[in-house]
């Protein structure tokens, strides 16, 4: 695709600093930025060799000059979006960089939408969308594990994946729409003998990347963690160990904490979105009642839940009804003030913990932290590929076109088991084939394309 008009926008974060870039895109690129610049070396920028710096001055049409600036001219198709692009160096800060944009406007270019510069590297088939979703992952990783695992996707681990079980399915088709186009031709063995076995293996290669997208999820967004518990159990002490820093207010009297307290830990690269919720229990003080609500909606949202019981308290009424609350969450129940003795009994844990790990901590003595962190890392990894840099699926988006390709594959395998005709199984190949596309962006609607691109920054 052939854009015919020439984008420009500044593309480092706006605010002080030593080095400023402009970013301009199109065909027309080197043309318009040559009406501004004035090289030290007097040669025009069509002169320049590809993929070099010429250093010089911006100057008005007035002929002032407005800044001492380094040019990058990097020519297509061996550029980001395929097209020329020049990168003005400029000195950092909004005054000069501005005035720099605006010549370059005034020149020729217009301003550019948000991701434009990325959405033009998809449209022009530089980066499928799956890459195109990777680069905002990197920039907004939180971890070098969120970091790696978004390299790896624009690297292409998932694109290659997914290209080859498109391979896979085409060999299928093609061999089925022969068979249906020349009939004369069939053996006697029907011909879904010769690839049932492989969209069977096919299938279980789908439902093994499909398993990764929650863990992917979490590596690039973080775990969302609730530590719940009855009040005065220990939440924001646990907390502030876990943290090392005091994040959250601790006292004796039940019911300091009110709301949600949040902040993020880094566990070996992978983060986790810690929730101190306030302790549940009835209460007439309407501030505290909305702290409880609010605790039992980070129940519902959570990846993982820290259950924290008093052991040397012991079972309360309360902490049953928190354990009935999370029953049906992936939960870590967290014995705390082991320093104290301990009145949880055998019967206890084989009662009301059976259905998740159990670690005994104590947060005043900062014991047991280090076997809750790494119970709290083995929850994520799993032994899932996510982990190890390989192909993952890390949105909802590609989520629901992997689930979608699933359910037209397994349409498949019915229809051959049932022996249906032919041609009601390639409607569903076709489908299947269809909805792994849409992962890297193949047949996808305009309106999603610009929705996606809308997250990105106008230089971008």
């Amino acid at each position: 695709m052939l854009f015919e008009d020439t984008i420009a926008a500044i593309s480092t974060p706006i605010g002080v600093g030593g080095i400023g870039i402009i970013r301009v895109s199109g065909k027309e690129t080197i043309e318009i930025v040559d009406k501004v610049f004035r090289a030290a070396n007097k040669k025009s920028l069509k002169e320049v060799d590809s993929h070099t710096i010429t250093y010089g001055h911006i100057v008005s049409d007035s002929g002032k000059v407005l800044d001492e600036v380094l040019i990058m001219l990097m020519k297509g198709p061996r550029t980001f979006t395929r097209e020329d692009i020049i990168e003005i160096n400029c000195h950092g800060g909004p005054v000069p960089l501005n005035a720099v944009l605006m010549e370059v406007i005034k020149a020729g270019a217009r301003m550019a939408d948000n991701g434009e510069f990325t959405k033009r590297a998809f449209l022009n088939g530089r980066i499928d969308l799956a890459q195109v979703e990777a680069i905002m992952d990197i920039i907004e990783s939180k971890t070098e594990l969120s970091l790696s695992q978004a390299v790896g996707q624009l690297e292409g681990n998932l694109s290659k994946k997914i290209k080859e079980y498109q391979d896979t399915l085409i060999q299928v088709i093609a061999r089925i729409e022969v068979s249906i186009d020349y009939p004369e031709y069939d053996d006697d063995e029907p011909i879904t003998n010769d690839f049932e076995a492989e969209l069977k293996d096919l299938l279980e290669e789908l439902r093994e990347l499909l398993r990764t997208a929650d863990t992917g999820k979490m590596i690039r967004e973080g775990v969302k963690t609730a530590i719940v518990g009855r009040p005065n159990v220990g939440k924001s002490s646990l907390l502030n160990a876990l943290l090392e820093e005091n994040k959250a207010i601790v006292t004796d009297i039940p019911g300091t904490t009110r709301d949600v307290v949040e902040a993020y830990l880094n566990i070996d690269g992978i983060p986790f979105q810690l929730l101190d919720t306030a302790g549940i229990r009835e209460t007439e003080d309407i501030v505290e009642k909305i702290g409880v609500e609010r605790s039992k909606s980070s129940i519902e949202e959570a990846d993982l839940v820290l259950m924290l019981v008093d052991s040397h308290v012991g079972l309360l009424d309360k902490d049953q009804e928190i354990l009935e609350q999370v029953k049906n969450k992936h939960v870590i129940y967290i014995f705390n003030k082991t320093d104290l003795e301990s009145n949880i009994t055998q019967e206890m844990l084989e009662t009301h913990f059976s259905n998740g790990e159990v670690i005994k901590v104590s947060a005043k003595e900062q014991s047991g932290l280090n076997e809750l962190r790494q119970a709290m890392k083995h929850f994520v990894i799993k032994g899932s590929a996510a982990v190890h840099n390989e192909a993952t699926i890390s949105n909802q988006r590609q989520k629901q076109s992997l689930i979608n390709a699933i359910k037209s594959l397994e349409k498949v395998i019915d229809a051959i088991e049932l022996g249906l005709p032919e041609d009601c199984l390639a409607i569903d190949l076709h489908d299947a084939f269809g909805h792994l596309g849409m992962i890297v962006g193949e047949s996808l609607k305009e309106e999603i394309i610009n929705q996606l691109f809308s997250r990105f920054c106008l230089g971008k």
